[in-house]
């Protein structure tokens, strides 16, 4: 292996490790002044669609499913983006929260990088008939 890929190999995974945020970063978070950000659902559409938020500041997305049948909240780029409060990695599966009919969840979530992403709901035709949003983390 030449010394370029290799050091490039090296700087790759450094910047990986960095980029992941483990138990410890979590732990120094003081979750308790999350921004409370209420996102309800209803039958084919999240009320907002449309966050605005910035990077290294807690939110606790507040989940509410108002619909008449069960929703989710999937985005797997802006869950891979912000840290995840340990309690509530839990409720992430493969970067989506399902929110059964009736029921609300709350998540708390440290945007870190900058960018937009979307999310949408992955129930059936949901996402088709509009059920999508976008956030933009901010700086």
């Amino acid at each position: 292996m030449s010394r370029k890929v290799a050091f490039l190999a090296l700087t790759l995974a450094a910047t990986a490790t960095l980029a992941q945020p483990n138990a410890n970063d979590a732990a120094s978070v003081d979750w308790s002044n999350a921004q409370a950000i209420e996102i309800t659902m209803t039958n084919y559409n999240f009320a907002p669609n449309m966050l605005q938020l910035r990077r290294n500041t807690p939110y606790r997305l507040h989940l509410v499913n108002n619909g008449s049948s069960g929703h989710s909240f999937a985005s797997k780029e802006l869950f891979a983006a912000a840290m995840v409060a340990p309690a509530d990695r839990a409720k992430i599966k493969d970067g989506e929260v399902d929110v059964p009919k009736g029921t609300s969840v709350d998540v708390l979530v440290l945007p870190l990088t900058a960018g937009s992403f979307a999310f949408r709901c992955t129930h059936f035709l949901h996402a088709g008939f509009g059920m999508r949003g976008q956030a933009t983390v901010g700086e």
